[in-house]
């Protein structure tokens, strides 16, 4: 006599196979990347007193500055997808874009950017008082960063992503 398999028959013995669920799930991309951007971002106030030889706490949750935690982020979730599952799946492709994309944006369209905004804050406060625009807010220019941040940032992903997969 042949033997049927019911869907609930296979759900759990699929389920006796596989392993408990934890209280939080271990996805080794998504933990190493929020870790690299927390991490960069929580660097950010110490490569700035180094560098300027001043406290400020702020730049911990702003852009721009050394290292740079979108580059750190991007860079993190492209080597935790390569050494998890290889570098051969669409996966690990569609993170190296991504990680191509966000850095050339943040050395070349944002870093350029904040220079503009840095000269037109300069030209605003050249403007005698009684001109319209003269009481007009500073635009940020720290939007971007240079290459050095980018390429800091990038090794800084690479890292964090290495020692959560060597850890697991």
């Amino acid at each position: 006599m042949d033997e049927v398999v019911t869907a609930a028959d296979a759900s759990s013995s699929f389920r006796s196979y596989s392993s408990e669920p934890s209280l939080a799930p271990w996805n080794l991309p998504l933990l190493s990347a929020l870790l690299a951007c927390a991490f960069a971002q929580f660097l950010k106030p110490f490569t700035s007193w180094f560098k300027d030889k001043r406290w400020d706490s702020r730049r911990m949750v702003s852009s721009g500055g050394m290292p740079s935690s979108h580059s750190a982020t991007v860079t993190a979730l492209a080597a935790a997808i390569g050494l998890q599952e290889g570098t051969g799946g669409s996966a690990f492709a569609i993170a190296v874009v991504l990680a191509c994309v966000v850095m050339y944006d943040a050395s070349g369209i944002r870093l350029h950017a904040g220079r503009q905004a840095e000269l037109l804050n300069q030209i605003v406060c050249e403007l005698p008082p009684e001109h319209p625009v003269s009481t007009v807010k500073p635009l940020r220019n720290t939007l971007g960063h240079t290459p050095l941040q980018v390429i800091a940032g990038a090794l800084f992903g690479c890292i964090v992503a290495y020692l959560m997969k060597s850890s697991s």
